[in-house]
Order: C-alpha cells, then structure tokens, then sequence
C-alpha cells in the first residue's frame, strides 16, 4: 500500500458518509429488531419502511467499504503521527482492520438473517452490531487521546483533504 500525506477529499467524504450510515443504522434498529422478531413468530418476513431503510442503509455500508478499502489500496493512507507509541499504533492498526472486517460483514450477516432467515446469522449480526459499537468508542476515543493528550492533530486529517 502506498504512503501518502494525507487523505482525499474521497476518501474524507467516505469516511463520514459510513460514519453517518452506521450510526443511523444503530439508532434506528428497532424498525428492522421489531419486524425479525414477528417475523420469527410468525415464518412472514414482512417489508416495511424501517425494513426497507435498514436493507439500503447496510447495502450502502458495505458498498462505501468496498470502495474505501480499494481507494486505500490505490492511494494509501497518510503514516500514523510521530511520537505515538508503538503500542498504540499497532492497536490502531488492528482497530481499522477490524472496523472494515465489521463494515462488511454486518451487513452480510444481517442478509443472511432477513434474506436467508437464518437465526444463527442473526445472532452473528447481533454480536458484531455490538463489537462494532465497542470499536466505534474506542475509534473516538483515539482521536481524543491525540487531540487532547498527545497533541498530534490527528482530526485534521479527515477535515482537510490533500489532493
């Protein structure tokens, strides 16, 4: 992957774009929550808005992620800042490879669970809504830590764009 300076504007756009997306997403589960959990009841897996809207919002989820993961491998990502512990730069690296990993398999599992009605996908999908969020505080709280603590700047990089 190549090393670059900063981020897109691309990319920057696709970054909050998800961001938006995946905190609609857990925001307004009840919608889809409601709908499965009749749907179990009953064997009727019935359209609905809120159905209709959780289907497209993760539909988009996962094509954005795609889309990033390919713009990352073409035009790379900047370096992580100096003076950041090693430690913690290899957590962060870890923490992005598994909030991509998250990014595409939720909405995987969660087809499987509606399209496929599979239970055990909706468990999975469950499960990894909830490590999403743990990864989405976490992610968050970085970016405090080196705003705050460490002083790197770090936000800058997905405010301003170096094209």
């Amino acid at each position: 992957m190549a090393q670059t300076q900063g981020y897109s504007r691309l990319q920057i756009t696709l970054h909050w774009v998800v961001a938006v997306l995946v905190v609609l997403q857990i925001v307004l589960h009840e919608g889809i929550a409601d709908a499965y959990d009749i749907a179990e009841e009953t064997g009727v897996y019935a359209m609905s808005a809120p159905v209709i809207g959780h289907i497209i919002g993760g539909a988009l989820i996962l094509l954005l992620a795609c889309w990033r993961l390919i713009l990352r491998h073409e035009r790379g990502a900047p370096t992580p800042p100096a003076g950041e512990p090693e430690i913690f730069r290899r957590a962060g690296h870890a923490a992005h490879l598994a909030l991509y990993g998250l990014l595409i398999t939720l909405p995987v599992t969660g087809a499987l669970a509606w399209g496929g009605r599979m239970e055990a996908a909706a468990d999975a999908h469950v499960l990894l809504k909830n490590l999403l969020i743990l990864l989405v505080f976490a992610h968050i709280g970085a970016v405090a830590v080196h705003q705050l603590v460490w002083k790197t700047g770090l936000i800058r990089r997905m405010m301003r764009a170096q094209d």
